[in-house]
């Protein structure tokens, strides 16, 4: 099992724990994730701790593809691959309406077609085989639409890219998870269960069999929180917390994917109260009605014995290759010790 590290966007002031960061170089783990919302970016974050670390890769968790063009996310990914000794790892998602239609001032669109466009060109840009053209839903290279002076031309980048450079997609909706294993190389669910892998399962699969590839080369990297203390409720709270606002608050009536998702994991009447209550702006009880075996399934809380014996299930799912690597929301240093003591 792989561990990387989660370390979010920003509130008003953008700090970065490097200490942190060093930390978890030097305990061995794979990766660290920066993200970004409508504040601090991700791509600022990402080239500041490159440039202070030597071996950590540092990956984006997620950049929002309305926000950048593909070719621009394509230059930024080959610039800081090669700054970085091949160190840089992409990280994509199509975020939420709301902030692209509220803050970037773009249509929200199709975020799946939007995903494999996307990704289909900034692989044909890292391979170099020529100019770039592109004549798709959501983009068109050299760009044809309203407003067009017909004056653009095909262009082959002038930085060389490295056709390896990873792509990860955020996605847990079956059609988005399954456009992930078509197209990318990795995926980041926003939270799992290790012994329910086959929620995921027939998405990967039908998109693995689209591209033909075989789940050896596509990487499963959910997003895991960990609090560590003696009171199990307590730990629990902050994990209830995160849920509450996903599966209640991220979306409208029937149009919440996280919902959906908690649904799909069998927790469907709790997933329904919870929403309603969050909905209605009861969000005490919101995180009240979240079931502490969701919690207990998709986190790790709780004393540190009872953290261990969770990390076996974790490896046991690494073992069947459903799971390659954790991407860990921990503040704790005591507890990055513990798990790469349980994992690494």
């Amino acid at each position: 099992m792989k561990l990387g590290l989660l370390l979010g966007y920003s509130g008003a002031k953008l700090s970065i724990p490097m200490d942190t960061v060093k930390h978890a170089e030097t305990l061995g783990f794979d990766s660290v994730w920066t993200a970004e919302a409508y504040g601090s970016d991700a791509v600022t974050p990402a080239a500041w701790i490159l440039a202070q670390t030597t071996k950590i890769k540092v990956g984006t968790a997620i950049m929002q593809m309305p926000a950048r063009t593909p070719a621009m996310c394509a230059m930024t990914a080959m610039s800081l691959d090669q700054l970085s000794g091949g160190r840089f790892i992409v990280g994509l998602g199509a975020s939420g309406p709301q902030v692209v239609e509220g803050w970037h001032g773009v249509p929200y669109g199709k975020p799946v077609t939007r995903t494999r466009e996307y990704i289909q060109i900034m692989k044909e840009i890292f391979e170099r085989k020529g100019p770039v053209t592109f004549d798709g839903k959501m983009y068109q290279m050299p760009y044809n639409g309203p407003g067009a002076t017909g004056l653009g031309k095909p262009l082959k980048s002038i930085l060389h890219g490295d056709p390896s450079i990873p792509i990860y997609t955020a996605s847990i909706t079956p059609a988005g998870v399954s456009a992930s294993a078509e197209v990318a190389d990795g995926v980041f669910p926003v939270w799992m269960s290790p012994e329910k892998y086959s929620v995921l399962e027939p998405s990967i699969d039908k998109g693995l069999e689209k591209s033909g590839r075989k789940k050896a080369d596509f990487n499963v990297a959910p997003f895991v929180g960990v609090i560590m203390g003696d009171d199990l409720d307590g730990c629990r709270v902050f994990i209830k917390d995160f849920l509450a606002l996903y599966i209640g608050g991220m979306g409208a009536k029937g149009k919440n994917f996280y919902t959906d998702y908690a649904t799909r994991m069998g927790y469907g009447d709790a997933a329904e109260k919870i929403q309603d209550l969050y909905l209605a702006g009861k969000k005490e009880e919101a995180r009240a009605a979240v079931p502490d075996a969701l919690v207990d399934e998709v986190a790790l809380v709780g004393p540190e014995a009872r953290i261990r014996e969770r990390a076996k299930d974790w490896n046991a799912a690494s073992s069947r290759g459903e799971v390659d690597t954790m991407l860990l929301n921990c503040q704790q240093p005591e507890a990055m010790e513990i798990l790469a003591d349980c994992f690494l």
